[in-house]
Parts: structure tokens; C-alpha cells; sequence
């Protein structure tokens, strides 16, 4: 399983499209604040609210449509390039195969996610004079279950990037997706009692609650936490079923 997750890391790191991602969304993060310098209010900015109101409020979209480029290059390409037949005929179970590549992925996810909270962060706070920063608690608490979600959203990425096996389906399906689905289900969730708890307990809507984690206790804060690494390991095996199914050519 060591050799396996070498193998994924080495290919991840040389990935163009991952690092491609990591530097548009890098530059944005550090050009941002400069019209921010520009502005003549930005005094009266405090970088708990920026943190919160935008910061927080970007990496939404980005933690749920930026890695899904990444997992039609990582994932789908391999199937017709033919790497992934080599692969599946090397010898190694295809659950630890698909799980290699699932963890491995998912730290690609990660790095993306976390643009924005620390190096936008970052630059903002500078720009603003370090006024008004966010508690440490809080800072932390965020980027924790930043994490949490991004692995939830990536498991299911990785579990499409399976069944379509071309970069450019896999792509423009999981951008369609994850843009619509959660309107989707919130409209259902307004006809069926049953489609109600399906979004209550989701990803989809307790991923915005991360913004108000100052104000979650108890068992929702169990909920808040619990959730995604259940959809992980959900969507994982799932994931691992279907590829251990799949025909690959």
C-alpha cells in the first residue's frame, strides 16, 4: 500500500493541472488586496468580517468546482490514456488502488482549499493592518472543517471522475453538478418530509454553516463535524465498488 501511495503522490506533484490551479487561485488571493489599499474605507475593515463575508463565502465555490478540473486530469485522463489498465493489471487489489488514489486526490483538494483561508488571509490581513483579526478558535475551527468538507466533496468527485472516463465529460458534468444539485435538493426538500432530512444532513447545506461555527454547539456541532467523514467513507466505498466492477479498456 506504501508503493501505491508513492506512486499516486509522485504523479500528484507532477500534475500540471493541480499546480496550474494552485497558482491562479494564489495570484488571486494576493492581487485581491490591493484594491483593497485603493479603497478609502478600508479602514473601517475588519478582517474577521472580510474572513467571513468573503473569504469564507468564495471557498465555497471554490472547494466545490475547482477540484473537480483537478479529478477529470487526475482521475478520468488515466482511463483513456490507458494508464489505469496498466495499473488495475498490476497486481494490486483495486479497492487499495482506488482508495490510493482517493487519499491522494484528496490532499490535492486540500491544497486548494486552503488557499484562500491562509495566503488570502494572509495578504488581507497585512493590508488591513492586522485590524480586527479573527480569534485563533474560530481560525482554526474553520480551516478544520474546511478540511473535512473538501474530502466529503472529493470522495464524490472521485466516484464520478470513475464512471465518466473522459477528462472533458467527467469535467463538464461535475461542474453542472455540484453548481445545481444543491438548489435541487432544497426544492425537494420543500415537497417531501423525506427530501428534507436528505438536506438537512447533507454536505451541500451544512458545508454553509461553517461561516457560523462561533455559533454551533453541542449536537449540532457533532453533526457539523461527523457529517462529512461519513460522506467520505460512504462515497469511498462506493467508489471502491464500482471500480472493482468497472470493465476498464
Amino acid at each position: 500500500m506504501d508503493n501505491l501511495f508513492k506512486a499516486e503522490w509522485f504523479k500528484l506533484k507532477k500534475d500540471r493541472s493541480l499546480w496550474t490551479l494552485i497558482i491562479i487561485l494564489t495570484a488571486v488571493s494576493l492581487s485581491y488586496p490591493l484594491l483593497i489599499v485603493f479603497d478609502e474605507g478600508a479602514g473601517a475593515i475588519k478582517v474577521m468580517d472580510f474572513y467571513r463575508n468573503t473569504i469564507l463565502e468564495g471557498n465555497n465555490y471554490v472547494i466545490r468546482l475547482v477540484p473537480c478540473i483537478l479529478a477529470g486530469f487526475f482521475i478520468s485522463s488515466e482511463y483513456s490514456i490507458g494508464t489505469m489498465k496498466s495499473i488495475a493489471a498490476s497486481g494490486n487489489s483495486r479497492v487499495r488502488l482506488y482508495f490510493a488514489k482517493l487519499i491522494v486526490y484528496s490532499i490535492g483538494a486540500i491544497l486548494i482549499s486552503l488557499i484562500f483561508p491562509i495566503i488570502f488571509t494572509g495578504a488581507v490581513s497585512v493590508s488591513l493592518q492586522f485590524n480586527g483579526m479573527p480569534g485563533i478558535g474560530y481560525f482554526a475551527g474553520t480551516i478544520g472543517l474546511t478540511i473535512l468538507y473538501t474530502i466529503a466533496f472529493a470522495s464524490m468527485m472521485a466516484l464520478f471522475a470513475t464512471i465518466f472516463t473522459d477528462s472533458g465529460k467527467a469535467i463538464g458534468f461535475m461542474l453542472i453538478f455540484f453548481i445545481i444539485f444543491d438548489s435541487i435538493l432544497y426544492l425537494l426538500s420543500g415537497v417531501s418530509p423525506v427530501f428534507e432530512t436528505i438536506f438537512n444532513y447533507s454536505v451541500f447545506k451544512l458545508f454553509l454553516d461553517i461561516v457560523n461555527l462561533d455559533t454551533v454547539h453541542g449536537a449540532e456541532m457533532i453533526k457539523l463535524i461527523l457529517t462529512p467523514v461519513v460522506t467520505f467513507v460512504a462515497f469511498g466505498i462506493l467508489g471502491s465498488i464500482l471500480f472493482h466492477k468497472k470493465e476498464i479498456k
